[in-house]
């Protein structure tokens, strides 16, 4: 059986990162695990005070990407850093209200208010 490659994009925005998620299904456990190695480098690297996971693409994803959130969240809070997600899917939103995750996570409805949130001009 062939990996199913999950597309990220990866970039520093206005001193924000940015991991893109550019694939509308995300439930390959093996293609979620090869994703989270390559966000956890980015972060390693990078070491962002914000980074925000981009939604935009996405229709459906495994519990398995709630994992990841929270581990990112994780590495980002041993340095004061913050996890925000933008452009998810109302339905996708849902999963978050269930398990109390939209207590841990802040939400924006477009990529560019999660970068700017404070929308100065």
């Amino acid at each position: 059986m062939a990996e199913v490659e999950i597309g990220i994009e990866t970039t520093m925005e206005e001193n924000v990162a940015v991991v893109a998620f550019m694939s509308p299904s995300m439930t390959d456990v093996d293609a979620i695990t090869a994703a989270s190695g390559r966000i956890k480098g980015f972060v390693e690297d990078n070491r962002p005070s914000r980074l925000i996971f981009d939604f935009e693409q996405v229709k459906f994803f495994s519990s398995q990407v709630l994992g990841l959130l929270l581990d990112i969240r994780a590495r980002l809070e041993a340095y004061n850093g913050e996890v925000v997600i933008s452009a998810i899917d109302p339905q996708l939103h849902r999963v978050f209200r269930i398990t109390n995750l939209d207590k841990v996570f802040g939400f924006f409805p477009d990529r560019q208010s999660a970068i700017n949130p404070a929308g100065t001009d």
